[in-house]
């Protein structure tokens, strides 16, 4: 049996055992063993556990992820998400629609402290449906904007997604950060519209609120707006100016959001011990799912299989957006069915040298095409990560009815991963600029 023919089975294994419930992270590493140990020998693959675990657990690089996570965590039990959402619905939660709108807005401004889609969806989840069902908004609408809102978290800088998508690339998680902000801002406007043009047709689904003055507007943005922005500036600036790593600026970051919360007196003690705990709980989950990875891509490596599907895909009579039309469509897929950092861990040894070696796609660009395919993934059936932490935050709700309103924004999202399949230089310029 030929390597090539095990790696393509040790794939349809790995989703044989995702489809039996049994942990990402635990297939991966099952499958990776028993590939390596089949092609090579299970006394090389043994001894790969050993050194290459070990070297993802101490690994420099990976110890930015705890602390742009912990950064999210403090925002959370902090309540900074609650006065985010506050300002933004003064501003624009009069208008039809508008408390949907201010979720964008909100979700957004949230994702520049908090790099996950499940945290930003959890937070702006329980602080935003509560409200619109006060003012009797449709419920597929305000559940799937919430939901799709959410996958913000994952595109506007900081994002575990592109921190780990660096490190598996070799690429510059600087860089990374700075080309997610045009499409990120981009993707909250096209949300926006959805919203106007579902309630333009039907304006019963996401009646007007009250209005406030600008007085209490200017209150909310600075009760709002504080927090964020001093982080931003603080962390991130200092990352896209040069003055930190990636690792130095996640560290500035928790320590100048967790002082200024201190000194606002918006966090207790018990918020800040659980926002320790779930920190730890999220890091580990995640340097499991990093650690699999690894064992599962030192499998596909021996396997020679990345090696020849990108002479097939040289050798295709088609032109190089065709084939990225397949690698992305079979992302799509699999980002139906699998997590979304599990799926980035999945593909990238497989479809990243195909896009960028033999197609000639910029690694760049080809990343943040990628966390939009992973956005689609977190919201549509049958997995739908957001959609079911949505189901989580209202109980009442079905999730039938969340999926039912979730399509426009799929639509949405679509349309942005072809404006900047037509116009990458939407996502590099900004990036080539700054270096």
């Amino acid at each position: 049996m030929s390597p090539e023919l095990i790696g393509f089975l040790g794939i349809l294994v790995f989703l044989l055992l995702i489809f039996l419930k049994v942990p990402i992270a635990i297939a991966m590493m099952t499958v990776g063993f028993a590939g390596f140990g089949v092609i090579r020998s299970f006394d090389a693959a043994l001894s790969i556990i050993g050194s290459d675990m070990y070297g993802a657990f101490a690994s420099y690089s990976l110890s930015v992820i705890p602390m742009f996570i912990w950064m999210g965590f403090i925002a959370y039990y902090s309540g900074v998400g609650t006065n985010l959402y506050s300002f933004t619905y003064k501003m624009i939660g009069h208008k039809k629609g508008g408390l949907a709108m201010a979720t964008q807005l909100a979700c957004a401004i949230f994702g520049a402290i908090c790099g996950s889609n499940t945290a930003t969806a959890a937070t702006m989840g329980a602080i935003a449906l509560p409200e619109m069902r006060k003012y009797h908004y449709d419920d597929s609408l305000s559940s799937a904007s919430v939901a799709a809102g959410g996958a913000l978290g994952v595109l506007i800088p900081p994002s575990v997604i592109f921190i780990v998508y660096g490190i598996q690339t070799e690429q510059s998680i600087r860089k990374l950060f700075i080309a997610g902000i045009v499409p990120g801002i981009l993707l909250m406007l096209l949300y926006i519209l959805t919203i106007w043009l579902i309630v333009k047709k039907n304006p019963s689904l996401g009646p007007a609120s009250g209005k406030f003055s600008w007085r209490e507007r200017l209150t909310g943005l600075q009760n709002g707006l504080v927090e964020v922005i001093f982080v931003f500036i603080i962390s991130l600036g200092g990352l896209f100016l040069g003055y930190f790593t990636p690792t130095e600026a996640g560290a500035v970051g928790v320590a100048s959001l967790l002082l200024i919360t201190l000194l606002r007196r918006h966090i207790k003690w018990e918020g800040f011990k659980l926002s320790l705990l779930a920190t730890v709980k999220t890091t580990a989950m995640i340097m499991l799912l990093v650690g699999g990875a690894i064992i599962f891509g030192r499998f596909i490596a021996v396997s020679r299989l990345p090696f020849t599907l990108a002479t097939w895909a040289s050798s295709l009579p088609l032109p190089p957006f065709a084939i990225l039309a397949i690698i992305l469509l079979i992302s799509l897929i699999l980002g139906c069915v699998i997590d979304a950092l599990a799926l980035i861990l999945l593909t990238i040894p497989i479809f990243f040298p195909v896009a960028v070696d033999v197609l000639g796609y910029d690694p760049i660009w080809f990343g943040v095409i990628i966390v939009l395919v992973v956005a689609l993934g977190v919201i549509t059936p049958p997995v739908g990560m957001n959609v079911f932490i949505i189901k989580g935050v209202v109980k009442d709700l079905a999730v039938e009815t969340i999926f039912k309103g979730v399509w426009p924004f799929v639509v949405a999202l679509l349309v942005c991963i072809t404006i900047l399949i037509l116009f990458p230089g939407l996502v590099t310029f900004l990036p080539n600029l700054v270096h």
